[in-house]
């Protein structure tokens, strides 16, 4: 066999030209695969990452009890944040707006939404008396950082708040309607002494939020539910998506594997005399295959290596 890899590698230098095209076009090809591959999975994870990063994965709907430090125990919870949330009504002199208020967990600001990295004024931190507002809502109000604003709930309670905060998402919806508040402050406004409306969840692998959401479901007794649910049209897309991935990529490679083939079939039909000498001198056929087989694994192998170093 070792005679038979000397032959082969006579053959490949003996028209450099030839080898060095066949090389060339396995490695295009291999940097295509990679490189298709990595668009498709890069564009995956940047869907996903716009569209359930910023929300939470596993959301419970609770109002008698907080059980956060059950769940915070199960593995793969990356964050837990309770909530109490509703609806208000924002006052600054003539003006009125009307809010989605969320009271959460001072510290746990950022613990779901990327409150911190969405603040374009001020900072995300919440405490007593304090508000954060989204931009579009801000500039509806002419309101600026340290001036104060009435937030009134629906059922009636009041509260003088400081603006602490600006964020900007890109979203209209939440930077036009949304107003973050301490959990204590939403307290009051709601009559919630005690309990939350909400546990939001955030976990390691948001692939994962099926399993999870059985396992805290077990823990606690409360309905969990995942992100996954009602996301069937973001699912199926996802999936589509990855099947032409597939498609792609098995193109590109059917592709390359008769480019080679086709090559060696052409330089094996030239050395049909040589062949025959071997065949002369004793070579069996399964020798003359290994021949050329181990010419067209060494372009494969050469032209994979070039084009994996060109990514």
């Amino acid at each position: 066999m070792l005679y038979a890899l000397k032959i082969a590698i006579r053959y490949l230098t003996a028209n450099k030209a030839q080898t060095a095209l066949l090389v060339t076009g396995v490695a295009v090809g291999v940097f295509i695969f990679i490189f298709m591959s990595a668009l498709i999975g890069g564009l995956a994870e940047f869907i996903l990452s716009r569209t359930v990063g910023d929300i939470s994965h596993i959301t419970i709907e609770a109002e008698d009890r907080d059980p956060a430090v059950l769940i915070e125990a199960v593995p793969g919870v990356r964050a837990v944040s309770p909530q109490i949330t509703g609806a208000g009504f924002l006052t600054r002199g003539a003006q009125v707006s009307q809010v989605s208020v969320t009271g959460v967990e001072p510290g746990r600001e950022s613990a779901i939404l990327d409150l911190d990295g969405y603040i374009v004024e001020g900072t995300a931190r919440l405490g007593s008396g304090l508000i954060v507002l989204g931009r579009d809502l801000a500039d509806d109000l002419a309101l600026s950082l340290g001036q104060t604003v009435r937030l009134q709930s629906s059922g009636g309670a009041t509260a003088l708040l400081t603006l602490s905060g600006i964020f900007e998402t890109g979203n209209g919806a939440m930077d036009g309607a949304r107003a973050f508040v301490s959990l204590p402050v939403a307290r009051t406004l709601f009559a919630m002494p005690q309990g939350v409306t909400r546990i939001e969840i955030k976990l390691d692998d948001l692939n994962a939020a099926d399993a999870t959401t059985l396992r805290i479901r077990s823990l606690t007794g409360l309905d969990a539910v995942p992100w996954t649910d009602g996301a069937e049209q973001l699912m199926e897309a996802l999936n589509a998506q990855a099947q032409t991935g597939y498609f792609l990529k098995t193109f590109a490679l059917i592709t390359i594997v008769i480019g080679v083939a086709s090559a060696l079939m052409l330089s094996t039909y030239r050395r049909r005399p040589e062949i025959g000498i071997m065949r002369a001198m004793g070579a069996g056929r399964n020798f003359v295959v290994f021949v050329f087989v181990t010419q067209g694994a060494l372009i494969g192998l050469l032209g994979g290596i070039l084009g994996a170093a060109l990514e």
